[in-house]
Protein backbone atom coordinates (compact mmCIF):
# COMPACT_ATOMS: atom_id res chain seq x y z
CA UNK A 1 0.00 0.00 0.00
CA UNK A 2 1.43 3.30 -0.81
CA UNK A 3 0.09 6.52 0.17
CA UNK A 4 0.67 10.50 0.75
CA UNK A 5 0.70 12.75 3.57
CA UNK A 6 0.91 16.46 4.12
CA UNK A 7 1.87 17.30 6.94
CA UNK A 8 1.36 20.60 8.33
CA UNK A 9 4.06 20.98 11.05
CA UNK A 10 3.06 22.17 14.64
CA UNK A 11 5.58 24.78 16.71
CA UNK A 12 6.10 24.06 19.69
CA UNK A 13 6.81 27.00 21.95
CA UNK A 14 9.60 25.56 23.92
CA UNK A 15 13.12 25.81 24.11
CA UNK A 16 15.56 29.62 24.65
CA UNK A 17 13.87 32.79 24.86
CA UNK A 18 15.80 34.59 22.40
CA UNK A 19 14.87 37.40 20.04
CA UNK A 20 14.96 36.39 16.39
CA UNK A 21 16.36 39.24 15.40
CA UNK A 22 19.93 39.03 17.93
CA UNK A 23 22.75 39.23 16.24
CA UNK A 24 24.24 35.81 18.16
CA UNK A 25 21.15 33.48 17.15
CA UNK A 26 21.00 30.79 15.36
CA UNK A 27 17.49 29.41 14.43
CA UNK A 28 17.27 25.10 14.38
CA UNK A 29 14.32 22.57 13.57
CA UNK A 30 14.47 18.80 14.33
CA UNK A 31 12.75 16.38 11.73
CA UNK A 32 11.70 12.78 12.97
CA UNK A 33 12.32 10.75 9.95
CA UNK A 34 13.40 6.90 11.23
CA UNK A 35 10.20 4.80 10.74
CA UNK A 36 9.86 2.86 13.72
CA UNK A 37 10.96 4.85 16.23
CA UNK A 38 9.28 6.25 19.48
CA UNK A 39 7.93 9.25 20.60
CA UNK A 40 11.37 11.84 21.27
CA UNK A 41 11.92 14.77 23.06
CA UNK A 42 15.25 16.90 22.47
CA UNK A 43 16.86 18.50 25.56
CA UNK A 44 19.81 20.97 25.66
CA UNK A 45 21.23 20.81 28.95
CA UNK A 46 18.20 19.78 31.37
CA UNK A 47 15.68 22.34 28.86
CA UNK A 48 13.38 20.81 26.58
CA UNK A 49 14.03 22.58 23.44
CA UNK A 50 11.50 20.19 21.45
CA UNK A 51 9.09 17.73 23.43
CA UNK A 52 6.77 14.02 22.18
CA UNK A 53 7.92 14.51 18.61
CA UNK A 54 6.89 11.27 16.05
CA UNK A 55 8.23 9.96 13.33
CA UNK A 56 7.12 12.22 10.60
CA UNK A 57 6.74 15.58 12.74
CA UNK A 58 8.83 18.05 11.40
CA UNK A 59 8.87 21.61 14.04
CA UNK A 60 8.94 24.99 13.42
CA UNK A 61 12.88 26.71 14.03
CA UNK A 62 13.96 27.69 17.50
CA UNK A 63 16.08 30.67 18.17
CA UNK A 64 19.20 28.99 19.81
CA UNK A 65 22.41 30.72 20.38
CA UNK A 66 25.26 30.64 17.68
CA UNK A 67 28.34 28.74 18.15
CA UNK A 68 28.40 25.21 19.46
CA UNK A 69 25.22 23.34 20.65
CA UNK A 70 25.25 19.77 22.63
CA UNK A 71 21.33 18.40 22.42
CA UNK A 72 20.50 14.81 23.85
CA UNK A 73 17.63 12.76 21.94
CA UNK A 74 15.60 10.68 24.65
CA UNK A 75 12.39 8.91 24.55
CA UNK A 76 9.13 10.53 25.30
CA UNK A 77 7.21 10.01 28.38
CA UNK A 78 8.44 8.28 31.86
CA UNK A 79 11.75 7.13 32.36
CA UNK A 80 13.15 8.26 29.35
CA UNK A 81 16.18 6.77 27.19
CA UNK A 82 18.78 8.64 26.02
CA UNK A 83 18.73 7.78 22.19
CA UNK A 84 21.36 9.66 20.99
CA UNK A 85 23.54 12.85 21.68
CA UNK A 86 25.09 15.06 19.05
CA UNK A 87 26.90 18.36 19.29
CA UNK A 88 26.41 21.01 16.42
CA UNK A 89 28.23 24.40 15.33
CA UNK A 90 25.47 26.85 14.02
CA UNK A 91 26.06 30.09 12.71
CA UNK A 92 24.39 33.51 14.07
CA UNK A 93 21.52 34.62 11.72
CA UNK A 94 21.47 31.18 9.99
CA UNK A 95 18.79 28.40 9.98
CA UNK A 96 19.69 24.37 9.45
CA UNK A 97 17.67 21.07 10.44
CA UNK A 98 18.74 18.17 12.55
CA UNK A 99 17.11 15.16 10.52
CA UNK A 100 16.99 11.60 12.87
CA UNK A 101 17.66 9.04 10.18
CA UNK A 102 17.89 5.31 9.57
CA UNK A 103 16.08 3.06 12.14
CA UNK A 104 15.67 2.81 15.22
CA UNK A 105 18.85 0.44 15.31
CA UNK A 106 20.96 2.07 13.22
CA UNK A 107 19.63 6.12 14.06
CA UNK A 108 22.31 8.49 13.07
CA UNK A 109 21.66 12.58 12.97
CA UNK A 110 22.38 14.61 9.74
CA UNK A 111 22.39 18.62 10.30
CA UNK A 112 21.77 20.82 6.99
CA UNK A 113 21.64 24.14 6.48
CA UNK A 114 18.33 25.79 5.33
CA UNK A 115 18.36 28.45 2.67
CA UNK A 116 15.04 29.45 3.10
CA UNK A 117 15.14 32.91 1.08
CA UNK A 118 12.70 33.05 -0.68
CA UNK A 119 12.76 34.00 -5.11
CA UNK A 120 9.67 36.50 -6.58
CA UNK A 121 6.76 34.74 -8.55
CA UNK A 122 8.47 31.28 -8.31
CA UNK A 123 8.85 28.27 -5.64
CA UNK A 124 12.00 26.94 -4.02
CA UNK A 125 11.27 23.04 -3.25
CA UNK A 126 14.22 20.58 -2.51
CA UNK A 127 13.73 16.89 -2.07
CA UNK A 128 16.06 14.54 0.92
CA UNK A 129 16.02 10.95 0.55
CA UNK A 130 15.05 9.69 4.00
CA UNK A 131 13.65 6.05 3.54
CA UNK A 132 16.69 3.55 5.13
CA UNK A 133 15.88 0.79 2.42
CA UNK A 134 15.15 2.02 -0.53
CA UNK A 135 17.39 2.49 -3.22
CA UNK A 136 19.07 5.64 -5.10
CA UNK A 137 16.35 7.56 -6.88
CA UNK A 138 15.52 10.39 -9.54
CA UNK A 139 12.32 12.69 -8.78
CA UNK A 140 10.49 13.21 -12.10
CA UNK A 141 7.54 14.54 -13.69
CA UNK A 142 4.94 12.40 -14.50
CA UNK A 143 5.61 10.52 -17.39
CA UNK A 144 8.29 13.42 -18.01
CA UNK A 145 11.73 14.31 -17.53
CA UNK A 146 13.78 14.14 -14.30
CA UNK A 147 13.92 17.07 -11.78
CA UNK A 148 16.33 16.00 -8.98
CA UNK A 149 18.34 13.29 -9.93
CA UNK A 150 20.17 10.02 -7.90
CA UNK A 151 19.62 10.79 -4.86
CA UNK A 152 20.51 8.16 -2.09
CA UNK A 153 19.55 7.35 1.69
CA UNK A 154 20.54 10.59 3.58
CA UNK A 155 20.86 12.62 0.71
CA UNK A 156 19.17 16.12 -0.23
CA UNK A 157 19.21 17.74 -3.76
CA UNK A 158 19.79 21.74 -3.73
CA UNK A 159 16.99 24.11 -3.91
CA UNK A 160 15.30 23.79 -7.86
CA UNK A 161 12.85 26.55 -8.71
CA UNK A 162 9.45 26.04 -10.15
CA UNK A 163 6.77 27.49 -11.60
CA UNK A 164 3.79 28.08 -9.07
CA UNK A 165 1.38 24.92 -9.49
CA UNK A 166 -0.10 21.56 -8.26
CA UNK A 167 2.43 18.54 -10.26
CA UNK A 168 2.06 15.34 -11.04
CA UNK A 169 4.93 13.79 -9.46
CA UNK A 170 7.41 10.56 -9.29
CA UNK A 171 9.96 8.90 -6.96
CA UNK A 172 11.39 6.02 -9.84
CA UNK A 173 14.53 3.78 -9.37
CA UNK A 174 17.82 5.64 -10.39
CA UNK A 175 18.24 5.84 -14.21
CA UNK A 176 14.94 3.79 -14.76
CA UNK A 177 10.90 4.86 -15.78
CA UNK A 178 9.86 2.18 -13.05
CA UNK A 179 7.43 4.52 -10.50
CA UNK A 180 7.94 3.50 -6.90
CA UNK A 181 6.19 6.15 -5.57
CA UNK A 182 3.52 8.24 -7.40
CA UNK A 183 2.81 11.82 -5.93
CA UNK A 184 -0.09 13.64 -7.32
CA UNK A 185 -1.49 16.85 -7.12
CA UNK A 186 1.69 18.36 -5.21
CA UNK A 187 1.19 22.22 -4.85
CA UNK A 188 3.77 24.57 -4.76
CA UNK A 189 2.86 27.98 -4.15
CA UNK A 190 4.65 31.22 -5.13
CA UNK A 191 7.15 32.98 -2.62
CA UNK A 192 7.56 29.74 -0.71
CA UNK A 193 10.34 27.57 0.00
CA UNK A 194 9.59 23.66 0.56
CA UNK A 195 11.51 20.81 1.37
CA UNK A 196 10.32 17.08 0.36
CA UNK A 197 11.07 14.64 2.46
CA UNK A 198 10.83 10.85 1.20
CA UNK A 199 10.12 8.82 4.32
CA UNK A 200 9.19 5.23 5.39
CA UNK A 201 9.99 1.86 4.04
CA UNK A 202 9.90 -0.18 0.94
CA UNK A 203 9.76 -3.68 3.03
CA UNK A 204 6.23 -2.36 5.16
CA UNK A 205 5.51 -0.54 1.52
CA UNK A 206 4.98 2.32 3.82
CA UNK A 207 6.96 5.05 1.77
CA UNK A 208 5.31 8.22 1.17
CA UNK A 209 6.58 12.11 1.26
CA UNK A 210 5.76 14.41 4.08
CA UNK A 211 5.49 18.11 2.40
CA UNK A 212 7.16 21.27 4.90
CA UNK A 213 7.31 24.69 4.31
CA UNK A 214 11.10 26.12 5.33
CA UNK A 215 9.56 29.53 5.36
CA UNK A 216 9.96 30.99 9.07
CA UNK A 217 10.48 35.03 8.51
CA UNK A 218 14.31 36.51 7.50
CA UNK A 219 17.46 36.24 9.92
Amino acid sequence: MRWIKWVLVSALALGFALAQGNANTAFVRFAHLVPDAPAVDILSGQNKVFEAQSFKDVTYYEAVPAGTLTLTVQTSGQNPVKVAEVTLRVQAGKYYTVMALGTASTLRTRLVEDRIAPAEGVAKVRVVHASPDAPAVDVALKGGPVLFRNLAFGQLSGYGTVPANAYDLEVRPTGTTNVALPLEGVAFESGKVYSVFAVGLVAGQTLEVVVVEDTFGSP
